[in-house]
């Protein structure tokens, strides 16, 4: 599947929730309108969703994905995501004051559940960041740092959106990812690294532990390890077969 396929994916998504709620609306006319009966909802059994793991891009990936990126402000944007582990509707609203390079720190006011709460700041980050402000510069009332092209605020997700996608196919990505998918790989990175799932679920405003788990399963836990199957009496019989 090619990059700009799975950017679409949302829309097939909330297309399979629309079709869930009519297929729910028309069981509920059958038996109240049609059969006259009453209607228990409980009976009807519930879709199961399947629970798969989120997509990460490698850090090669994401190299790829900066150095394919030419629109200065889009660049900064995306190494800003990615660096802090910002939701996408987070780094569209950031303000210039948010930024502290003294610090280095980001501000994130009024994040999900209207949490602030400070992350790291990168120091590529940085330098994106001052290059994009000489190029640009930013000017608003209310302080954005990334403005809209037609828009008299700031940027909007779904345009960050669609600049993630036109990067991802000039890196020829063919993952199925989303901008979204910045945030877990800064999650999961971190984990590869050593920080605590404690220190990460601060960093991302998690509200639960619970949350910050997930990555357990994406990160690459295995590297450095050696199976069993390779140590004691078996080391040697794949040598043996091998040579057979």
């Amino acid at each position: 599947m090619s990059a700009g396929s799975f950017c679409s994916s949302s829309t097939r998504k909330s297309g399979l929730q629309r079709r869930s709620s009519i297929y729910n609306a028309a069981v509920r006319f059958l038996f109240a309108v049609t059969l006259n009966r009453t209607f228990n909802p409980l009976q009807i059994p519930r879709q199961k969703t399947p629970k798969t793991l989120p997509q990460v891009l490698n850090r090669h990936e994401i190299a790829s994905l900066l150095e394919h990126c030419h629109n200065r402000k889009h660049k900064a944007l995306f190494a800003l995501i990615y660096g802090s582990g910002l939701r996408v509707s987070e780094a569209a609203a950031i303000k210039t004051e948010h930024i502290d390079s003294r610090t280095m720190r980001v501000f994130v006011q009024g994040g999900k559940g209207a949490k602030d709460r400070y992350t790291v700041l990168s120091h590529t980050a940085v330098q994106l960041l001052r290059e994009y402000w000489k190029a640009y510069r930013p000017a608003h009332p209310e302080s954005w740092l990334f403005l809209g092209t037609y828009s008299p605020t700031h940027i909007t997700s779904a345009a960050i959106s669609r600049a993630f996608c036109d990067a991802l196919k000039r890196a020829q990505i063919s993952k199925e990812v989303s901008i979204h998918s910045l945030r877990h790989s800064f999650a999961t990175h971190l984990l590869e690294d050593g920080v605590s799932l404690l220190q990460i679920k601060e960093l991302l405003g998690h509200a639960s532990i619970r949350s910050t788990t997930v990555y357990l399963h994406l990160a690459n836990v295995a590297s450095g390890i050696l199976s069993p199957l390779d140590r004691g009496p078996f080391k040697d019989e794949g040598r043996t077969s091998a040579d057979a």
